[in-house]
């Protein structure tokens, strides 16, 4: 191999790679088969940070003007005043905590991707009201007797975690408030929910997937007994022949299971805001906002 010039080398690794894709496990299986994004791997963490930064699309984070809607309704919803605590799970780079910073709350974020933390500390540092962040994983963050007034989830970042750990999360959640505070958790609505199994391929440079051109393969399967969607994206690099290849998945939820779930971890009178109760967000329909109060 060594003898081997580089566009030969580079030949036979995207030959490897192909093999490796005719290959793989076919249906995949939620989880088994594709667990989460690398969000805590840095250089995939600074990929990361600059989709959250991107103005021009909603895919890693929404844009400051539905951001700043979203925090004047989460506001009324949480009944926050000044100077109240707020516990922001999954806080990626700062963007809502900064938000709700510059309104007098008072603010602990938690994420464990290191780019967007760091980003997020740069906010906090040029903030009137700087805000408390913690790199850490949230299935593994404890809280308790922290007594926070109030505590975010958005985004549909609890549907990637398996059942059990969403769950246990919430329990983990539960003991950081304070009795009558309240959670706001943004879910994906169960009824447009992709239930399809599809794939697609396209061929990019730059952006999530890494700085070299490559041809992107992607599918996603349904997995109607779990109720759950996986994920796999196959990155070749077709300068070097390399392959890397990404999972995720996704839990779907009814209504009337994110209530068991919201009752047994400690809430209760949970009112339930479909498509972001008419908030103008361009993808409102496809969520539902619950806020439950602790018992």
């Amino acid at each position: 191999m060594a003898d081997l010039p580089e566009d030969a080398v580079a030949a036979l690794a995207q030959r490897a790679a192909l093999r490796r894709i005719y290959g793989r496990t076919q249906p995949p299986v939620p989880w088994r088969d594709g667990e989460n994004l690398p969000w805590d791997d840095a250089t995939f963490s600074e990929r990361m940070l600059a989709q959250h930064l991107d103005q021009s699309h909603g895919a890693a984070s929404r844009p400051l003007h539905e951001i700043r809607a979203q925090v004047q309704q989460m506001r009324a919803w949480l009944e926050l005043s000044e100077g109240d605590r707020l516990l922001d799970i999954t806080c990626g780079p700062g963007l809502y905590a900064s938000e709700f910073a510059g309104q007098g709350i008072d603010v602990t974020g938690v994420d464990f991707g290191p780019a967007s933390i760091a980003h997020a500390r740069k906010l906090s540092a040029s903030s009137p009201r700087p805000f408390t962040l913690c790199e850490a994983d949230v299935r593994e963050m404890d809280l308790a007797g922290q007594a926070f007034d109030a505590a975010i989830y958005i985004y549909g970042q609890f549907t990637v975690l398996r059942p059990a750990e969403a769950a246990d999360v919430l329990r983990r959640i539960r003991a950081a408030l304070r009795p009558r505070a309240r959670l706001l958790l943004e879910v994906l609505d169960y009824d447009h929910f992709d239930k399809q199994s599809s794939n697609w391929w396209y061929t990019d440079q730059g952006g999530l997937w890494g700085d070299f051109p490559y041809l992107h393969l992607g599918e996603r399967a349904w997995d109607p007994e779990q109720s759950a969607a996986v994920e796999r994206f196959f990155i070749l690099n077709l300068d070097s022949g390399e392959m890397q290849d990404y999972g995720l998945s996704d839990q779907a939820y009814t209504e009337g299971q994110m209530r068991e779930m919201l009752n047994a971890a400690g809430f209760e009178l949970v009112a339930v805001h479909p498509a972001w109760a008419g908030l103008a967000l361009k993808d409102a329909e496809e969520w539902v906002v619950y806020v439950a109060e602790a018992t």
